[in-house]
């Protein structure tokens, strides 16, 4: 007799519990999420002025007596109906600071925007996916008697893309703090970029808070060399923000010049240690700021936009990152399922995160992202919406109405998360139906529209 496979009987048992049915509401309210959050409480909503209890729910009435929730994971690789979900908050987030909405005044479209990006520097020669990789006619090789080119046609998705020539020349413990200065870096690329302005129109640097305001969300994307790049959008308002229009000097041609100007110039400087020594960090010398048409009906900005979300997406195994999980030992990296460049990377974040002067970086914390310790993305205060107000937003579209006066008692404690085998089949099944529901509606939309 053929065995049934674990899930399979797990399924089956799940589907045959009394209380299956709200499970499955529970399941089809996370929209199928891969690792939900486990949660035990009450909620109680009462009439501030005469008393009256609203509503009142308690998770003892629930299968197992908990609620599910989703995880939240940004990550398509760990969870991909949340970063579905994640995605979408990030292109209206990034799209209300191109475009307007979401409480974000429409004249933002008007002002002065770049779409910028600032590299990593060298830090050695590694394969590259053109014609040819690395001409070299003399046919020298390094002190480590490997060729300094290399003469083949590399297709953009070989595995030898990316990596080193020798990996023995590599700077890998420069690679590895200049990730961990790249926040600081980018911070400082901003205060620059403001002076640059200021300087420009003859402001006294310390007033150009009185006349303009410099707003930007930013994107961190491993390229195949696992060193980080900088995407931006960056946005010229006035002293109030994206409310208030910026001086008649704000011209997207002053941004250029002022951003490139500061890529060229900033510079952070790590701790002093006898291993390495004292490193000056800089941007690589490829810098791209481009403008955004302020007569665009929307194309434009919302290809941006999609870029943006698409990338915040992606999992450490898709961009060359690393991996997903930290890193608590040794062992660890050695069994990791990456290439051996990022192996030899995480490998430097371990070591020199056991040297003093190093210790503030916490290299091995970050071993698992190179040694990079931001947020892929991050955004000033005044360029658009928050991922905080457009979960608010959702959860009052779906959530009960709004009650003037009313007082909510909450008392929660986390009890676990994840699926069982069964829960998770059953799980994966919810989120793939909803897919092609919300696919099968688009299209009838579509269809619509053409009519």
């Amino acid at each position: 007799m053929r065995q049934i496979p674990e899930a399979d009987r797990d399924a089956i048992r799940i589907a045959q519990d009394p209380k299956f049915p709200r499970w499955l509401e529970q399941v089809t309210a996370t929209g199928g999420c891969s690792h939900p959050v486990h949660l035990s409480g009450t909620t109680t909503t009462v009439d501030g002025a005469t008393g009256e209890i609203l509503h009142h729910y308690d998770t003892g009435s629930e299968p197992g007596e908990r609620l599910l929730v989703r995880c939240r994971n940004r990550r398509a690789t760990v969870c991909p109906t949340c970063s579905r979900l994640h995605a979408g908050d990030t292109f209206h987030l990034v799209r209300a600071g191109l475009l307007g909405g979401k409480n974000v005044s429409p004249t933002v479209r008007h002002r002065p925007r770049l779409f910028v990006t600032l590299t990593a520097p060298s830090f050695g020669p590694v394969h590259r996916a053109e014609e040819l990789c690395r001409p070299r006619r003399d046919g020298g090789t390094c002190e480590h008697g490997r060729p300094l080119g290399c003469g083949h046609i590399h297709a953009p998705d070989s595995p030898m893309v990316g990596q080193p020539l020798c990996p023995d020349c590599y700077n890998y413990a420069t690679h590895v703090l200049w990730h961990a200065h790249a926040s600081k870096l980018w911070d400082r690329f901003v205060i620059d970029v403001r002076r640059r302005l200021a300087s420009s129109v003859g402001l006294v640097q310390s007033h150009f808070a009185q006349y303009a305001r410099l707003s930007f969300a930013r994107i961190a994307e491993y390229q195949k060399r696992a060193a980080v790049h900088v995407h931006a959008v960056v946005r010229l308002d006035g002293p109030s923000g994206p409310d208030d229009d910026p001086p008649a000097w704000a011209t997207s041609a002053l941004l250029i010049d002022a951003v490139r100007a500061s890529a060229r110039r900033v510079m952070v400087k790590t701790p002093y240690s006898p291993a390495v020594g004292e490193l000056a960090l800089r941007w690589g010398v490829q810098v791209d700021a481009r403008p955004l048409s302020i007569h665009s009906d929307g194309p434009e900005d919302d290809a941006v936009a999609a870029y943006v979300a698409k990338y915040v997406t992606k999992g450490a195994s898709e961009t060359g990152a690393g991996t997903d999980h930290r890193l608590t030992a040794w062992n660890e990296i050695e069994s990791a399922p990456v290439s051996a460049h990022t192996r030899a990377l995480m490998r430097a974040c371990w070591r020199l995160g056991a040297l003093p002067e190093y210790a503030p970086l916490r290299l091995r914390i970050w071993a698992h992202t190179l040694g990079y310790r931001g947020h892929i993305l991050t955004k000033s205060r005044a360029y658009s919406t928050t991922y905080a107000a457009l979960r608010a937003e959702r959860a009052h579209h779906v959530g009960h109405a709004h009650v003037p006066d009313a007082v909510t008692d909450r008392h929660w404690r986390y009890i676990g998360s994840g699926h069982s085998p069964g829960a998770a089949l059953i799980a994966a099944g919810i989120a793939e139906d909803l897919v092609a529901s919300r696919e099968a509606a688009q299209e009838a939309a579509q269809l619509g529209d053409g009519r």
